[in-house]
Formats: structure tokens, sequence, C-alpha cells
């Protein structure tokens, strides 16, 4: 994985499908922060919220680096592409996205209970004067690369403890590849995220912890990945501050 440099920004990204990044990380100089909204808000009324906040600290909109999504339940893979073409709309408007390339991360996962009426803000992250800091996107079992969902998604419809164990292997190893990257190491790591609503605890220890992917303990997330098939997700990030607004 090599970066690329969002210069208007002040974070550089690794490159991934036209819906988001694999994950940012601020150029020297500049240091990453994390709003997570006290309650959910729809998507338009999220991005309205963004913009708002930076204006009012003072930073262009060209620091929105990341952001975390919810959304009502698991998208058929039509659906999915219907949702991002949405979804980047305005990162076009803003002069993030432009000829099918995207530098802002993202995860978008499926409360199993009380969610959702329609795809929602959770947090946002952004870049500011300072030092250091990353955001690696959501990831799910499905590997890079061409072909369907199903054709990528590893041991597709198992969700026994041998299926849930090489699943999270697999993520856990694409976060750190990630993290690598962007120059970084689990060590670096202030948050954790799992999602998934199956079993964690007989993988928790051996495929999380021992390999020091939880070095701030983690945050699971009784929720689906965002795409019908997917059981399994994680997200990472180091941040110098996080707020709730």
């Amino acid at each position: 994985m090599a970066t690329q440099p969002f210069a208007a920004g002040g974070y550089r990204y690794i490159p991934g499908p036209f819906q988001y990044s694999g994950g940012v990380a601020a150029e020297p100089g500049f240091a990453v922060e994390r709003v997570r909204f006290a309650k959910l808000l729809p998507l338009a009324e999220g991005f309205a919220a963004v913009e708002a906040h930076l204006a009012r600290i003072g930073r262009p909109i060209a620091a929105f680096c990341a952001c975390e999504l919810r959304s009502p339940t698991q998208f058929s893979e039509a659906g999915f592409v219907a949702f991002n073409r949405r979804y980047v709309e305005q990162l076009a408007a803003w002069g993030h996205y432009r000829d099918g390339v995207n530098p802002v991360a993202r995860s978008n996962v499926c409360p199993e209970i009380a969610p959702p009426a329609e795809p929602s803000f959770y947090a946002f992250s952004y870049i500011v004067p300072g030092s250091g800091g990353f955001v690696a996107a959501g990831c799910g079992e499905a590997q890079e690369g061409a072909g369907s969902y199903a054709e990528r998604i590893i041991r597709l419809g198992d969700t026994s403890a041998a299926g849930m164990r090489e699943k999270a292997r697999y993520v856990a190893g694409e976060m750190a590849r990630r993290l690598t990257a962007l120059g970084f190491d689990w060590s670096d790591v202030t948050a954790t995220q799992v999602y998934t609503v199956h079993d964690l605890h007989p993988i928790l220890a051996d495929e999380i912890v021992r390999p020091g992917a939880a070095p701030a303990g983690l945050t699971w997330h009784y929720a689906r990945p965002p795409v019908e098939g997917l059981d399994f997700e994680m997200d990472v990030r180091g941040v110098i501050r996080e707020f709730v607004l």
C-alpha cells in the first residue's frame, strides 16, 4: 500500500474504492481530532453539522478526513453502490472527491438493535494543527480484488467459532497492513472498534488482544457490516483529542 497526499486537507490517504479510502494520517505539522455526535444525525444533517463545526473552529472543509456512519440494515451490493453514489455527491461538492478518487476514510455499519430510520452520521474526524494521528477505515472480511462480495468474503455464511476466527484474523491483518502503510503500528492506536453480532469471546484473546490490536481496550458495537454476507468488521484510530457534540 502506498499513500497519496491530500494537500488541501493536510493529510495523506490509502487509495481505495470510489466510496472511501483505506485510511488517513496527518501530515507533519498536523494532527487528527474526532467528534462523536450525542445522537445520530441523518446524512444531510450530519454533513451540515460537520461543516458548521469546522467553520466554528476555523478549519477549512478540506480538513474533513474520516467519518463513521450508521445504516438501517445491510445493503445488497447494488443498494450499497447506489448509497455510495449519493454519499460522494457531498464530498464532490466539498472538493474531496474527484474522478473516482476519494481521500476520506469511512466506516458504515448497521446497528442490530434500534437502528436509525435512514443512513446517519455517528462520528467524524478532521485535521488540525498539531502532531500526528490517523484513522484506519472500517474493513470487513471481504478480500480486496475483483468479483462480487460473495466471491471475496472469507468463509461466507460460516459464523461458527472457527469461521469467525478466520474472519477476525483476516480483518486484524488488514488493519495491521493499513497501519504500516500510514506509518504507525498497534502501539499508536488510541481506540479499537469491532462490529459484529456474533460471539466475540472465543476469538477475543488470540485474534485481537494477544496480537496487540487493542492497546487501549476494545469497543464492541453490536452491529453488522454494511453489505449482506459480511459478519465482522474493525476500525482503529490514533487521535490527539475526542469530543462529544
